[in-house]
């Protein structure tokens, strides 16, 4: 309990500095947040163009490429709302050896927005591999995700759409649509594998280490 109150009061120190904020957020919501557990609402579709909306999207995109994460949902930055935002560029998948980015089935996904979207499995074998979340910050585990699914719902344009994704793309979709019914990677992760990413660096830097939960830049 005495570390909890000391992270309290280091992050109570902070509040007064940057003032208070509503969402859509510029940062990304940590796990705790009752926003993440929250299944969220449908968006009118007469409505995918009005200002809310759009605004909504268009601080999804801003925090998606600050973070330089492949997928970003509404709930993340404080608004239940089912939309989400995924990418997937050539150059992260360059930072990955190739034959981990070929055995995890990544591919170039260009900038994509839905909203309500509706999964239809195409593929019900499962796939294990290592999974993260902004909202997890710092800590990764084994999740296990559908090969192949289908996608269908409504661009940022208020347009219909559906697409078909497997592999790593796949398991974005998966893990985002997630997030809009309120769930997270730790409830289906092998909980024996969950693990700071960070581990080693903290004992390189005996335990001074601090972890961001936002970039300098936001």
């Amino acid at each position: 309990m005495g570390v909890l109150r000391k992270t309290l009061n280091w992050y109570a120190r902070l509040s007064p500095k940057h003032g208070a904020s509503a969402p859509p957020f510029s940062h990304v919501v940590q796990i705790g947040d009752p926003t993440l557990r929250t299944v969220s609402h449908t968006v009118p579709i007469e409505k995918i163009k009005g200002e809310v909306v759009q605004n909504v999207i268009k601080k999804l995109q801003d925090v998606l490429f600050r973070y330089g994460s492949v997928g970003m949902s509404a709930p993340q930055i404080g608004i239940n709302l089912r939309i989400f935002a995924m990418r997937h560029t050539a150059e992260q998948i360059a930072s990955v050896q190739p034959e981990v980015a070929k055995m995890k089935g990544m591919s170039v996904v260009p900038y994509t927005v839905f909203v309500n979207p509706v999964l239809k499995v195409i593929d019900y074998q499962k796939v294990i591999h290592t999974e993260g979340c902004e909202s997890v910050r710092s800590f990764a585990a084994d999740v296990a995700r559908y090969r192949a699914v289908e996608v269908s719902g409504w661009n940022a344009e208020g347009e219909p759409q559906s697409q078909v994704y497997t592999g790593w793309p796949a398991r974005i979709v998966q893990h985002e649509i997630d997030h809009l019914d309120g769930k997270l990677y730790t409830d289906i992760m092998d909980r024996k594998t969950l693990h700071c990413t960070c581990w080693d660096e903290v004992n390189l830097s005996k335990g001074k280490v601090a972890i961001p939960f936002a970039p300098e830049s936001v």
